[in-house]
Protein backbone atom coordinates (compact mmCIF):
# COMPACT_ATOMS: atom_id res chain seq x y z
CA UNK A 1 0.00 0.00 0.00
CA UNK A 2 1.26 3.78 -0.85
CA UNK A 3 -0.59 6.77 0.06
CA UNK A 4 -0.58 10.08 -1.60
CA UNK A 5 -2.04 13.53 -0.27
CA UNK A 6 -3.43 15.16 -3.25
CA UNK A 7 -4.14 19.19 -2.64
CA UNK A 8 -6.81 20.11 -5.02
CA UNK A 9 -6.41 24.45 -3.87
CA UNK A 10 -7.68 26.21 -0.83
CA UNK A 11 -11.02 28.19 -0.49
CA UNK A 12 -12.26 31.02 2.25
CA UNK A 13 -15.59 30.66 4.36
CA UNK A 14 -16.61 32.44 7.60
CA UNK A 15 -14.98 32.00 10.48
CA UNK A 16 -17.83 32.61 12.67
CA UNK A 17 -19.43 29.58 11.01
CA UNK A 18 -16.61 27.32 11.07
CA UNK A 19 -16.35 28.08 14.75
CA UNK A 20 -19.85 28.29 15.35
CA UNK A 21 -20.57 29.83 19.45
CA UNK A 22 -17.09 30.43 19.79
CA UNK A 23 -15.66 33.73 20.54
CA UNK A 24 -14.09 35.08 17.55
CA UNK A 25 -11.02 36.70 20.39
CA UNK A 26 -10.41 32.66 21.22
CA UNK A 27 -11.07 30.90 17.40
CA UNK A 28 -8.71 33.35 15.60
CA UNK A 29 -5.54 32.53 17.96
CA UNK A 30 -5.12 29.54 15.91
CA UNK A 31 -7.23 30.77 12.61
CA UNK A 32 -6.73 34.35 11.88
CA UNK A 33 -9.56 35.92 9.70
CA UNK A 34 -9.25 38.60 7.01
CA UNK A 35 -11.01 41.56 6.99
CA UNK A 36 -14.09 39.82 6.32
CA UNK A 37 -13.68 37.55 8.77
CA UNK A 38 -12.59 34.92 6.51
CA UNK A 39 -10.60 32.04 6.85
CA UNK A 40 -8.63 29.97 4.50
CA UNK A 41 -9.19 26.44 4.24
CA UNK A 42 -7.74 23.68 2.65
CA UNK A 43 -9.51 20.41 0.50
CA UNK A 44 -6.84 18.13 1.19
CA UNK A 45 -7.49 14.63 -0.14
CA UNK A 46 -5.70 11.23 0.16
CA UNK A 47 -5.04 8.72 -2.75
CA UNK A 48 -4.42 5.39 -1.49
CA UNK A 49 -2.68 2.54 -4.05
CA UNK A 50 -3.28 -0.65 -2.40
CA UNK A 51 -3.15 -3.80 -5.04
CA UNK A 52 -4.91 -3.35 -8.38
CA UNK A 53 -7.03 -0.47 -6.68
CA UNK A 54 -6.45 3.32 -6.65
CA UNK A 55 -9.44 4.68 -3.93
CA UNK A 56 -9.84 8.78 -3.59
CA UNK A 57 -10.82 9.97 -0.92
CA UNK A 58 -13.11 13.19 -1.48
CA UNK A 59 -11.79 15.05 -4.11
CA UNK A 60 -12.36 18.70 -3.39
CA UNK A 61 -14.44 21.63 -5.30
CA UNK A 62 -14.39 21.20 -8.84
CA UNK A 63 -14.51 23.66 -11.61
CA UNK A 64 -17.48 23.62 -13.25
CA UNK A 65 -19.80 26.08 -11.47
CA UNK A 66 -20.64 29.64 -12.70
CA UNK A 67 -18.10 33.14 -11.48
CA UNK A 68 -21.18 34.20 -9.03
CA UNK A 69 -20.55 30.75 -7.06
CA UNK A 70 -16.61 30.83 -7.08
CA UNK A 71 -17.10 35.00 -5.97
CA UNK A 72 -18.32 33.84 -2.42
CA UNK A 73 -15.16 31.23 -2.05
CA UNK A 74 -11.96 33.01 -3.33
CA UNK A 75 -10.71 30.00 -4.33
CA UNK A 76 -6.28 30.41 -4.12
CA UNK A 77 -3.17 28.31 -4.70
CA UNK A 78 -1.38 26.61 -7.36
CA UNK A 79 -3.16 23.10 -6.67
CA UNK A 80 -5.85 21.76 -8.05
CA UNK A 81 -7.53 17.69 -8.56
CA UNK A 82 -5.84 17.41 -11.95
CA UNK A 83 -2.34 18.56 -11.40
CA UNK A 84 -2.34 16.56 -8.09
CA UNK A 85 -2.85 13.42 -9.04
CA UNK A 86 -0.49 13.84 -12.25
CA UNK A 87 2.20 14.36 -9.72
CA UNK A 88 1.36 11.72 -8.10
CA UNK A 89 1.96 9.73 -11.38
CA UNK A 90 -1.97 9.04 -12.04
CA UNK A 91 -4.67 10.77 -13.94
CA UNK A 92 -8.67 10.76 -13.15
CA UNK A 93 -8.85 7.75 -15.47
CA UNK A 94 -6.99 5.64 -13.08
CA UNK A 95 -8.85 5.78 -10.35
CA UNK A 96 -10.93 3.10 -9.04
CA UNK A 97 -13.15 3.50 -6.45
CA UNK A 98 -14.26 6.98 -5.70
CA UNK A 99 -14.85 7.24 -1.84
CA UNK A 100 -17.00 10.45 -0.53
CA UNK A 101 -17.26 10.93 3.07
CA UNK A 102 -20.38 13.08 2.15
CA UNK A 103 -21.61 15.11 -0.41
CA UNK A 104 -21.24 18.29 0.43
CA UNK A 105 -19.64 20.06 -2.73
CA UNK A 106 -16.30 20.72 -1.14
CA UNK A 107 -15.99 17.31 -0.72
CA UNK A 108 -17.73 15.96 -3.87
CA UNK A 109 -17.80 18.61 -6.47
CA UNK A 110 -14.78 17.50 -8.44
CA UNK A 111 -16.86 14.11 -8.95
CA UNK A 112 -18.61 15.76 -12.43
CA UNK A 113 -17.49 18.35 -14.78
CA UNK A 114 -19.48 19.82 -17.60
CA UNK A 115 -18.83 18.44 -21.44
CA UNK A 116 -19.12 21.27 -23.34
CA UNK A 117 -19.46 19.22 -26.19
CA UNK A 118 -22.09 17.01 -25.23
CA UNK A 119 -23.82 19.67 -23.77
CA UNK A 120 -24.03 18.07 -20.04
CA UNK A 121 -22.49 16.87 -16.88
CA UNK A 122 -20.50 13.64 -17.00
CA UNK A 123 -18.62 12.03 -14.13
CA UNK A 124 -14.70 12.75 -13.97
CA UNK A 125 -13.71 8.87 -13.08
CA UNK A 126 -14.92 7.85 -15.46
CA UNK A 127 -13.62 4.07 -14.65
CA UNK A 128 -14.65 4.34 -10.89
CA UNK A 129 -16.91 3.04 -8.73
CA UNK A 130 -18.66 5.97 -7.00
CA UNK A 131 -18.75 5.21 -3.36
CA UNK A 132 -21.51 6.95 -0.58
CA UNK A 133 -24.11 4.88 1.50
CA UNK A 134 -27.48 4.60 1.14
CA UNK A 135 -28.54 6.78 4.39
CA UNK A 136 -26.62 9.92 3.26
CA UNK A 137 -27.54 9.45 -0.60
CA UNK A 138 -31.30 9.88 0.83
CA UNK A 139 -30.52 13.06 3.36
CA UNK A 140 -28.42 14.67 0.33
CA UNK A 141 -31.01 13.94 -2.16
CA UNK A 142 -34.14 14.83 -0.31
CA UNK A 143 -32.14 17.97 1.46
CA UNK A 144 -33.57 19.99 3.96
CA UNK A 145 -33.42 24.12 4.20
CA UNK A 146 -30.81 24.21 6.15
CA UNK A 147 -28.01 21.98 3.81
CA UNK A 148 -29.79 22.40 0.31
CA UNK A 149 -27.17 24.80 -0.81
CA UNK A 150 -24.54 22.40 0.56
CA UNK A 151 -26.17 19.40 -1.94
CA UNK A 152 -25.45 20.55 -5.15
CA UNK A 153 -27.66 18.15 -7.67
CA UNK A 154 -24.98 19.02 -10.79
CA UNK A 155 -22.76 17.40 -7.97
CA UNK A 156 -24.54 14.45 -6.71
CA UNK A 157 -27.14 13.21 -9.42
CA UNK A 158 -25.19 12.63 -12.86
CA UNK A 159 -23.15 9.93 -10.53
CA UNK A 160 -26.67 7.78 -9.65
CA UNK A 161 -27.03 8.91 -13.82
CA UNK A 162 -24.18 7.34 -14.60
CA UNK A 163 -24.69 4.44 -13.29
CA UNK A 164 -21.39 4.39 -11.20
CA UNK A 165 -23.29 4.43 -7.94
CA UNK A 166 -22.52 1.81 -5.59
CA UNK A 167 -23.24 2.07 -1.65
CA UNK A 168 -21.23 0.92 1.24
CA UNK A 169 -23.02 -1.37 3.09
CA UNK A 170 -22.65 -0.50 6.81
CA UNK A 171 -19.79 0.67 9.68
CA UNK A 172 -18.25 -3.18 9.25
CA UNK A 173 -18.17 -2.68 5.57
CA UNK A 174 -14.79 -4.12 3.86
CA UNK A 175 -15.89 -3.33 0.39
CA UNK A 176 -12.74 -0.82 0.37
CA UNK A 177 -10.30 -3.83 1.54
CA UNK A 178 -9.17 -5.29 4.41
CA UNK A 179 -6.74 -2.31 5.51
CA UNK A 180 -9.95 0.54 5.63
CA UNK A 181 -12.44 0.40 8.26
CA UNK A 182 -15.47 3.22 7.97
CA UNK A 183 -17.13 4.99 11.00
CA UNK A 184 -20.19 7.01 10.48
CA UNK A 185 -21.43 10.23 12.19
CA UNK A 186 -24.64 12.23 12.15
CA UNK A 187 -23.56 15.58 13.92
CA UNK A 188 -22.70 17.10 10.84
CA UNK A 189 -24.92 15.98 8.69
CA UNK A 190 -25.94 12.30 8.54
CA UNK A 191 -24.06 9.76 7.85
CA UNK A 192 -20.63 11.27 6.74
CA UNK A 193 -18.29 8.41 6.78
CA UNK A 194 -15.17 8.85 8.48
CA UNK A 195 -12.42 6.05 7.16
CA UNK A 196 -9.38 4.78 8.84
CA UNK A 197 -6.59 3.40 6.95
CA UNK A 198 -4.12 1.14 8.43
CA UNK A 199 -0.87 2.06 7.28
CA UNK A 200 2.76 1.18 8.27
CA UNK A 201 1.53 0.16 11.90
CA UNK A 202 -0.32 3.14 12.26
CA UNK A 203 -3.84 4.21 11.67
CA UNK A 204 -4.64 7.13 9.91
CA UNK A 205 -7.85 8.81 10.26
CA UNK A 206 -9.13 10.64 7.36
CA UNK A 207 -11.24 12.96 9.39
CA UNK A 208 -13.66 15.00 6.81
CA UNK A 209 -15.60 17.49 8.76
CA UNK A 210 -15.44 15.58 12.14
CA UNK A 211 -12.33 17.64 12.78
CA UNK A 212 -11.37 20.07 10.04
CA UNK A 213 -8.33 21.57 12.13
CA UNK A 214 -6.45 21.28 14.98
CA UNK A 215 -8.00 24.50 15.73
CA UNK A 216 -11.50 22.38 16.29
CA UNK A 217 -9.33 19.75 18.97
CA UNK A 218 -11.33 21.86 22.06
CA UNK A 219 -14.74 19.95 22.21
CA UNK A 220 -16.98 23.71 22.13
CA UNK A 221 -15.17 24.03 18.72
CA UNK A 222 -18.32 23.13 16.61
CA UNK A 223 -19.08 24.15 13.11
CA UNK A 224 -22.05 26.35 12.81
CA UNK A 225 -22.30 24.45 9.41
CA UNK A 226 -23.08 21.38 11.36
CA UNK A 227 -27.22 20.04 11.90
CA UNK A 228 -26.64 18.51 15.46
CA UNK A 229 -23.68 19.81 16.88
CA UNK A 230 -24.60 18.30 20.26
CA UNK A 231 -24.11 15.07 18.40
CA UNK A 232 -21.04 16.85 16.73
CA UNK A 233 -19.70 17.43 20.46
CA UNK A 234 -20.12 13.56 21.40
CA UNK A 235 -18.60 12.25 18.43
CA UNK A 236 -15.63 13.94 18.55
CA UNK A 237 -14.99 13.58 22.01
CA UNK A 238 -15.20 9.57 21.34
CA UNK A 239 -13.51 9.24 18.72
CA UNK A 240 -10.80 11.64 19.65
CA UNK A 241 -10.34 9.52 22.99
CA UNK A 242 -9.88 6.19 20.88
CA UNK A 243 -7.26 8.25 18.59
CA UNK A 244 -5.07 9.42 21.71
CA UNK A 245 -5.47 5.97 22.94
CA UNK A 246 -4.84 4.30 19.70
CA UNK A 247 -2.49 6.68 18.45
CA UNK A 248 -3.83 7.35 15.22
CA UNK A 249 -2.78 9.68 12.96
CA UNK A 250 -5.56 12.21 11.90
CA UNK A 251 -5.53 13.79 8.05
CA UNK A 252 -7.12 17.13 8.21
CA UNK A 253 -8.62 17.58 5.13
CA UNK A 254 -9.40 21.23 5.72
CA UNK A 255 -6.62 22.38 7.80
CA UNK A 256 -4.96 25.15 5.41
CA UNK A 257 -1.15 24.80 7.47
CA UNK A 258 -0.92 21.26 9.00
CA UNK A 259 -1.99 18.58 7.04
CA UNK A 260 -1.66 15.31 10.12
CA UNK A 261 -1.92 16.11 14.07
CA UNK A 262 -1.70 13.26 16.82
CA UNK A 263 -3.66 14.11 19.73
CA UNK A 264 -3.11 12.78 23.85
CA UNK A 265 -5.37 12.73 27.21
CA UNK A 266 -4.72 14.96 29.83
CA UNK A 267 -5.96 15.56 32.82
CA UNK A 268 -8.39 18.65 30.95
CA UNK A 269 -9.31 16.11 28.08
CA UNK A 270 -8.13 15.33 24.72
CA UNK A 271 -5.20 17.99 23.32
CA UNK A 272 -3.31 18.56 21.02
CA UNK A 273 0.32 16.43 20.56
CA UNK A 274 2.08 17.46 17.41
CA UNK A 275 1.37 18.22 14.36
CA UNK A 276 3.29 17.96 10.96
CA UNK A 277 3.25 17.13 7.42
CA UNK A 278 2.17 13.36 5.62
CA UNK A 279 6.07 13.18 4.09
CA UNK A 280 7.61 14.34 7.46
CA UNK A 281 6.29 10.98 9.48
CA UNK A 282 6.23 8.79 6.76
CA UNK A 283 8.83 9.60 4.23
CA UNK A 284 7.72 10.56 0.79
Amino acid sequence: MKLHVINTGNFKLDGGAMFGVVPKSLWSRTNPADENNLCTWSMRCLLIEDGNRLILIDNGIGDKQDAKFFSHYYLSGNDSLESSLKKAGFSAGDVTDMFLTHLHFDHCGGSITYNQNKNGFETVFNKAIYWSNEEHWKWATQPNAREKASFLKENILPIHESGQLKFIEGENSKQLGENISISYMRGHTDAMMIPQIKYKGKTIAFMADLLPSTGHIPLPYVMGYDTRPLLTLGEKEQFLKKAADEEFILFLEHDSVNECCTVENTDKGVKLKDKFSFAEYFGR
